[in-house]
């Protein structure tokens, strides 16, 4: 039995180290800290020469049983941050409120408004540029870093629909900070080459280094040891052998594929665990252009379009957020060269308790995800975006529009399996992210989204623990 600590946290990604964040600046100075990561610690410098975000490869740790479908991320120090965009948009008021708004889905058991001064908390430890006009969603602070700059058919698309356009959100620094130089527009943003976008490794590895925190790498996590409602501590495997590790709190900060495979073996049984695994549906458009060049902006995406989100339609069909992007992908004409505009269109969905996570029958120390297919909600999105775009694309001299309905195979977020609510039969936490039958235990990050809004859910999982470690500790 290892030592007792106040606080064992496990995971080192977004949702692991924005809580730890929180609580390291309001714990006691002798506070006992113990933080559990699968993977490795893999440095920039070692990335960048094995060209790749990560040191396991992520499919070797759980079974997918419809590998059409595909689930990525980042076993490592740092998790998802190694390999992130750093797209980073908050949701829109009622994406909070869908049920009660439009009679679809479900509503969350927190508003925006509570959540906003949390967005703002989180987009200033990102350092994260945004519009300086103004912006879709009601805001109490200014974004923290400057635009990036637009590309030619960017500020032609502003022009025409000044309240639903705007310059993209992003951790990838348009200034440089202290841990960070000013983006490159290289587009190679999955491992950027010089380190402009916000990793937990250059910008929280001093959370890691604390001398209250005791970092365990290669741990793998087995499950949460409770008696009747209060969690004892965690069981997890180091160097091939079994380690059990008592804590006053256990915070899982795993992905949605992990934490819910954690409770389970942990014998915390409910009929909605592992339920309405989902993420974004996305398709992408490719628009030849007349006379106008494109790949003027400074980083690899630089728009965002509101133009078919919200409004009274998501009552039958998902919203969709656009994004311009800034990766070069020329024409092989001579004299037009640049003349083409790539669009990425991403949709909601609606999350589905046949899609989930469970007990890999034939190793049960790993996860298994079994995904049918989005929903038809989403689907009519799609199918109505084929009409509108067209109409959407008037205020550009357009020649060609070449539009994919295939849906990617992933958007590389992983959402849903154990979700937030008020009520303990329709949910696995409640609205401070506190799980409903063991108080002393708190389950993070995209699994606790009970819908997923069109746009990238990493800053509003950081947001949310904010949120819950201001909860826990106020």
């Amino acid at each position: 039995m290892d030592r007792d600590y106040d606080l064992i946290v496990v995971g080192t990604g977004f949702a692991s180290s924005f809580f730890l964040s929180a609580y390291l600046a309001r714990c006691r100075a002798d506070a006992r800290i113990l933080v559990l990561e699968r993977g490795r610690r893999d440095t920039h410098a070692w990335q960048l020469r094995h060209r790749r975000p990560a040191s396991t490869t992520p499919q070797t740790t759980f079974v997918n049983r419809h590998r059409r479908k595909q689930w990525f991320y980042t076993p490592a120090l740092g998790g998802g941050s190694n390999c992130w965009w750093a797209v980073t948009p908050r949701m829109m008021p009622s994406d909070f409120a869908l049920q009660s708004t439009y009679g679809v889905g479900t509503d969350w058991p927190l508003s925006y408004d509570e959540l906003e001064e949390f967005y703002c908390h989180a987009e200033a430890l990102m350092a994260v540029s945004g519009p300086d006009d103004r912006s879709p969603q009601p805001r109490s602070q200014p974004y923290p870093q400057p635009p990036h700059r637009f590309s030619q058919p960017d500020q032609l698309l502003k022009k025409a629909y000044p309240e639903l356009f705007f310059h993209q959100p992003t951790a990838r620094a348009r200034l440089a900070t202290a841990q960070r130089p000013a983006c490159c527009a290289s587009g190679v943003c999955h491992l950027c080459p010089i380190d402009a976008k916000f990793t937990v490794l250059n910008e929280m590895g001093h959370l890691y280094a604390d001398p209250r925190v005791t970092l365990v790498l290669e741990a793998a996590v087995q499950s949460v040891e409770t008696t009747g409602r209060t969690a004892r501590g965690v069981r997890y495997i180091k160097d091939g052998a079994e380690v059990q590790a008592q804590g006053q709190l256990v915070v899982l900060g795993a992905n949605a594929l992990f934490n819910p495979h954690i409770l389970l073996r942990s014998g915390l049984s409910h009929p909605l665990l592992g339920k309405f695994l989902h993420e974004q549906v996305a398709v992408s458009a490719t628009i030849d252009l007349d006379g106008v060049d494109n790949f003027q902006g400074s980083t690899s995406i630089t728009g965002h379009g509101y133009m078919l989100y919200d409004g009274p339609h998501r009552s039958q069909r998902a919203a969709c957020l656009i994004e311009s992007w800034n990766v070069p992908t020329l024409r092989l004409e001579r004299g037009k060269w640049r003349q083409r505009l790539v669009l990425k269109f991403l949709f909601e969905d609606l999350p589905a308790p046949h899609n989930h996570v469970r007990i890999a029958a034939g190793d049960p120390a790993q996860p298994e995800t079994v995904y049918r297919n989005h929903s038809e909600y989403a689907q009519r999105g799609i199918d109505a975006l084929a009409e509108a775009l067209p109409e959407i694309l008037r205020p550009l001299p357009v020649e060609k529009i070449d539009f994919d309905p295939r849906p990617s195979p992933t958007e590389n977020h992983i959402l849903g399996t154990t979700p937030m609510g008020t009520d303990p039969r329709r949910s696995i936490v409640d609205r401070g992210l506190v799980h409903h039958q063991v108080r002393n235990l708190l389950v993070l990050g995209g699994g606790a989204f009970p819908t997923s809004s069109p746009v990238n859910p990493t800053l509003t999982l950081s947001a949310l623990s904010l949120w819950a470690a201001h909860n826990l500790l106020t």
